[in-house]
């Protein structure tokens, strides 16, 4: 009963994460592009721009204030609870899928040997601390915006290197993608929305508004913006071990989060005079497939050998059996024998002939390719086993 609760409340806090998550993300679009294509010429005085735009039947006609207008409206509408419920939301998530069951979702004793307990406060420690790192360098480096953007894309490679060595690939991941979340958030709740209210404040005590406020929200917006994607791709990147679980992860993190960038840049600058934005997504395409083809496994051949000293030949089904009833049926069986699971993972069952076969390019690609199940390698399998499963899937390819 409690795996069977534990996994309807993973589904809901899951659904939640993504429908809030969907209207941040939504709005910090539009009011970014909404930013990028305003039409700053001939405006009246006090208007940094104003747009034209039609949409669902309608026209619209948005105007933005250089920094406030002469009186406030009586109706004034803030975007912040979507921020602030996206990381309730997937912190929730974070506590119930990998706090709770650290010793399989966290610990790879093959990367670090870290009791459970050690794993959570080495999590929970990296949001404070990077959200305590990034605020300090904005500080610091809030006129330099440039500088700034390239010492957080250094602390971001550094943070998926470090964590990577702590941690099993699938938490490092995700708790990078938490870090940046956090800053994020962090950004909307200490920075963007007390800049708001003093611009409101000011205006109803009747004193001009310090535009620096208002400046200092821009640039964290933007930097929401930007990290936008790296957090979506870490998100999905969830459902294929072949990132997570690579020999050089963090690497693969870095690499398609600069690239991610890239391509937010470019939509940022797109409607901007100039032709070398024109190259950003060939480039990052470029990039992309360069990622992808170095990632590719190596072609070889496990006829000649299976890892234990004798041929592909010598591997029968029954062995390969054996090793899946021993080291993975605990978890893939109609009803899971290990406590975390009230059904099978993705559904996938690996007690027969037929599903064993069905499932065969599967099992190579996280069990033999990647390493990346058993969980934690909680049930024990060994280098021996996995080379025999992969010898005998590649001799029944077909």
């Amino acid at each position: 009963m409690e795996a069977h609760l534990m996994e309807w409340a993973n589904l809901l806090v899951r659904w939640i994460h993504l429908i809030v998550g969907i209207a941040w993300i939504g709005a910090s679009f539009y009011f970014n592009w909404l930013e990028n294509n305003l039409e700053r010429t001939g405006k009246p005085a006090g208007i940094a721009g104003n747009l034209w735009a039609v949409h669902g039947g309608g026209f619209y006609f948005v105007e933005k204030y250089a920094v406030a207008p002469p009186q406030l409206p009586e109706t004034l509408h803030w975007f912040k609870w979507e921020a602030y419920f996206t990381w309730i939301s997937g912190f929730t998530l974070l506590i119930i899928v990998y706090y709770l069951n650290a010793q399989t979702m966290m610990v790879n004793p093959a990367v670090a040997a870290l009791q459970p307990w050690q794993a959570v406060a080495i999590g929970i420690a990296t949001l404070v601390a990077a959200w305590l790192v990034y605020d300090g360098l904005c500080r610091w480096l809030g006129e330099r915006p440039r500088l700034l953007a390239a010492l957080i894309t250094v602390l971001i490679v550094l943070l998926a290197w470090g964590l990577s060595t702590v941690f099993s690939g699938r938490a490092a991941y995700i708790h990078v993608g938490a870090a940046i979340g956090t800053c994020m958030v962090a950004n909307v709740f200490f920075v963007i929305i007390p800049s708001q209210k003093e611009l409101v404040r000011a205006m109803e005590e009747g004193r001009s508004p310090d535009p620096r406020y208002g400046k200092n929200g821009l640039l964290r917006s933007r930097h929401n913006n930007y990290l936008t994607l790296p957090v979506l791709f870490i998100m999905i990147s969830n459902h294929f071990p072949g990132t997570y679980a690579a020999a050089w992860n963090w690497a693969i993190l870095a690499a398609v989060s600069i690239i991610s960038v890239a391509v937010r840049h470019y939509f940022n600058i797109r409607h901007r005079p100039g032709a070398a934005k024109q190259f950003i997504l060939p480039a990052s395409a470029l990039a992309f497939a360069a990622v992808v083809a170095v990632l590719s496994p190596p072609v070889r051949s496990m006829l000649t050998g299976d890892g234990t000293g004798g041929t592909v030949s010598e591997v029968s089904f029954e062995q390969v059996h054996t090793i899946i009833d021993e080291r993975c049926t605990t978890c893939h069986a109609p009803e899971p024998s290990f406590s975390g699971y009230a059904s099978p993972p993705a559904g996938i069952v690996l007690e027969t002939a037929a599903q064993i076969r069905k499932h065969r390019a599967d099992i190579k690609r996280v069990a033999v390719d990647s390493h990346y199940m058993p969980l934690g390698n909680i049930t024990g399998i060994t280098d021996e086993e996995r080379a025999a499963l992969g010898a005998w899937i590649e001799r029944n390819k077909e």
